[in-house]
């Protein structure tokens, strides 16, 4: 098959391409910057084709995946700086790329008649309650410009294709670019105790196994919307770090304290991020591995 993947640049764009590296597939990588600017791991994604893009182009995104006519099209690249989306002068830029960037590529994947997967988030939801997210709830109620706006790139998706793959995922880890474990062991260094919420619930996801997942779902025709984050349970940001300081062997503190008590971040935080992720298994997909072992093997890769 032959694909194309945008934000190659982030985590999970550059996984992908490794992982169809891996099966032997075609894979076409793209992001907003002239040339791959991500880890240079020796890793098949650095060798691979790669188009600058910007999905907020109407005509570009329409040009070059016509000249590139892929089987499927994987859309991981988005807004996803959630405090900096609820400023006043950027909320128009942020819909700009989550809706409308995603609303574009839709568009050419019904004219080539090609699949689509769309990345989305828990954020969608309100947050509110203990019970476990469906994939097919629509009871959307974002508290954020983040969440909204990655709704709305849903709606795009769905109201627009037949083939399309949904995939909600939350609590993202990988080692290309930015991650709470990576930003957290490097003030654990520095620093005696850390403090982290532990009033928000929910699941990790690491990057790595998602690729693999999200390219056994382009190979089916098993469409819809999904929920994936790693096994293991549901824990808070605090039972998160918790765990990743003991396998690294950090002897900071970790200190347990409410969002309230917490403060800091400008955009609103959903408290339940506990996804089902039942209908993988009922569609015949295999589960992630655990996030504890997620974790460890992270960490074995990761330059921290």
């Amino acid at each position: 098959m032959k694909f194309f993947v945008t934000g190659v640049n982030g985590q999970l764009g550059h996984d992908v391409m490794n992982e169809l590296a891996k099966r032997g597939h075609e894979g076409v990588g793209s992001d907003l910057l002239p040339c791959y600017s991500g880890v240079a791991d020796g890793s098949a994604v650095t060798n691979m084709p790669y188009v600058s893009l910007d999905i907020t182009d109407r005509e570009a995104v329409n040009r070059v995946i016509k000249e590139i006519k892929p089987d499927a099209v994987v859309h991981c690249a988005a807004w996803t700086a959630v405090d900096m989306a609820e400023d006043d002068d950027k909320v128009d830029e942020v819909r700009k790329v989550n809706a409308g960037g995603t609303k574009n590529i839709a568009d050419v994947c019904k004219e080539l008649d090609c699949k689509m997967l769309y990345l989305s988030t828990d954020y969608v939801f309100d947050g509110q309650g203990t019970e476990p997210w469906k994939p097919d709830c629509k009871d959307y109620k974002p508290l954020n410009v983040y969440g909204q706006t990655k709704l709305e790139g849903e709606i795009a998706v769905a109201e627009t294709l037949k083939k399309y793959f949904i995939v909600r995922i939350a609590w993202v880890f990988g080692l290309n670019g930015k991650n709470f474990i990576k930003t957290m062991i490097n003030v654990g260094k520095t620093h005696d105790e850390v403090r982290v919420v532990n009033d928000q619930i929910g699941t990790p996801t690491y990057c790595y196994d998602l690729a693999r997942l999200l390219v056994d779902m382009c190979e089916t025709d098993k469409y819809g919307y999904y929920h994936a984050t790693n096994e293991g349970g549901y824990i808070s940001w605090y039972d998160f770090c918790v765990e990743f300081y003991r396998q690294y062997g950090l002897k900071t503190k970790v200190i347990p304290v409410t969002t309230e008590e917490y403060g800091l971040s400008k955009a609103a935080r959903p408290f339940n991020s506990r996804l089902d992720k039942s209908k993988l298994v009922e569609n015949g997909f295999e589960p992630l591995p655990t996030w504890q072992d997620a974790v460890s093997r992270y960490l074995k890769e990761a330059k921290i």
